[in-house]
């Protein structure tokens, strides 16, 4: 019998550490907004298409290079021909002999100066990949600043949801309170029937804000790049520090951080070097030949024809004219350089806006913390006088459910505050080119 009943202890114990463990694996993952970034700087797929694209135009560079280099190729070469003496004599100027053959050989051809046209293409393409790697850094922070709404807003539903529990709870109580008296008669039934509407409401309130949460993280799994919804346990963060007395230094400090900015003075610069290299098209182009192989297969006849050559030579290519295709190339280049210029003034006047914009409403969040908070204050003063008032007879339960909302719209308010100033302070340091 005691060997039965230690069995039976020692099973319960097993099965208590099952559970156990089993309730720790599905507890959720915690998440920091710094573990969220993290994820999104590794998984999101506008930031892995960003880096592709950095990398296509740095081969776009090496392209740009490849003048610098010779061009070497072999070739082989068979013809036949019945009549040792026949020419091609139709579609050049220029005719060879034609004698049955075969030929190896290289031909390698060294530009020696273009008058400048590559070395402008080569700056053109350079400032372009750099202009394409700071569009990488501006889709870093775009991903950061909706991980960092994400996250917040999630808090914020996940906040919401525990106020409308409370609230849920604390009407519940009076109606049952209210529902005890008038079965004593002590209250009437139009008491109870306001009673149980605020138990709808506040239960209403609650189905919303469950169903925010559900919302909120599926918008932070599409933050941090996943198609799945991850039930994480997020922290609080502490409040950020208020914003500075006034926005003018902050305008000039994102003219300097912004990477879009930086994109286009790095692209303005581009095409004014193609623009350069447009206008190249029309001076002369120098280019140093070479040729030689072998010929191992020669028909019989044709004894005066070496069986090894060799050449080397320098062709000059001037421009004379083309139908005007070169001028207009260099003008339609121009007019592109011109256009970039205007660009980067739009994207200038744009960023001192959004700087201006946000830093006022992150000071208007930041000032809205300390008014919510006495607003709640005051709320919750208010509900307590009204309970006692109502308690005493002295008042109606009109009196008791309006304190009861409004404690539960400065609550509400009281968080939106403090979850919009994150939000907020985020896109200011977005705006700055600081949320990295």
């Amino acid at each position: 019998m005691l060997l039965r009943s230690r069995i039976i202890l020692l099973l319960i114990f097993f099965a208590a550490v099952a559970g156990k463990e089993q309730v720790v694996a599905q507890a959720p993952a915690r998440l920091t907004v710094q573990d969220a970034e993290a994820l999104a700087l590794r998984n999101h797929p506008q930031i892995l298409a960003a880096q592709n694209e950095a990398s296509f135009a740095e081969q776009q560079v090496v392209e740009a290079r490849a003048p610098y280099y010779p061009f070497v190729s072999a070739n082989l070469t068979g013809s036949q021909s019945s009549d040792p003496n026949a020419r091609i004599g139709a579609g050049a100027l220029v005719v060879s002999r034609i004698f049955s053959r075969f030929g190896q050989g290289v031909l390698a051809s060294q530009l020696i100066t273009d008058s400048g046209r590559t070395p402008n293409l080569v700056a053109s393409s350079r400032l372009q990949s750099q202009a394409t790697g700071q569009n990488l850094q501006a889709t870093r922070y775009d991903v950061l600043l909706r991980v960092n709404q994400a996250y917040y807003n999630a808090l914020h539903t996940q906040a919401l949801v525990k106020v409308a529990e409370e609230t849920v709870s604390a009407r519940q109580l009076l109606d049952d309170q209210v529902s005890t008296l008038a079965r004593n008669n002590l209250r009437s039934l139009v008491d109870v029937s306001f009673a149980d509407v605020n138990v709808s409401e506040a239960k209403l309130l609650l189905l919303r804000a469950q169903d925010a949460v559900q919302e909120a993280f599926a918008e932070l799994a599409r933050s941090l790049g996943s198609d799945q919804p991850s039930n994480y346990q997020l922290v609080d963060e502490p409040l950020p520090p208020a914003p500075p007395a006034a926005p003018d230094d902050l305008v000039a400090q994102a003219l300097n951080n912004r990477p879009e900015i930086t994109s286009l003075r790095y692209l303005r610069d581009a095409a004014y070097k193609f623009f350069e290299a447009e206008k190249d098209l029309s001076r002369p182009a120098v280019n140093l030949l070479g040729v030689g192989g072998f010929l191992p297969v020669i028909s019989s006849g044709t004894t005066s024809v070496p069986t090894e050559y060799e050449g080397i030579g320098v062709n000059v290519e001037i421009p004379v004219f083309n139908g005007h295709l070169f001028s207009a190339r260099r003008e339609a280049a121009r007019y592109r350089a011109q256009e970039a210029d205007q660009r980067l003034r739009d994207e200038q006047e744009v960023v001192a806006r959004d700087v201006r914009v946000a830093w006022s409403s992150a000071t208007n969040a930041y000032q809205r913390i300390d008014v919510t908070a006495q607003f709640m204050r005051q709320a919750a003063l208010a509900l307590d006088l009204s309970q006692g008032r109502y308690n005493l007879g002295l008042s109606s339960i009109v009196e008791l459910t309006q304190a009861q909302l409004n404690l539960t719209q400065a609550e509400i308010e009281n968080l939106s505050a403090k979850y919009d100033y994150q939000n907020q302070y985020a896109a200011l340091q977005y705006t700055l080119g600081l949320l990295r």
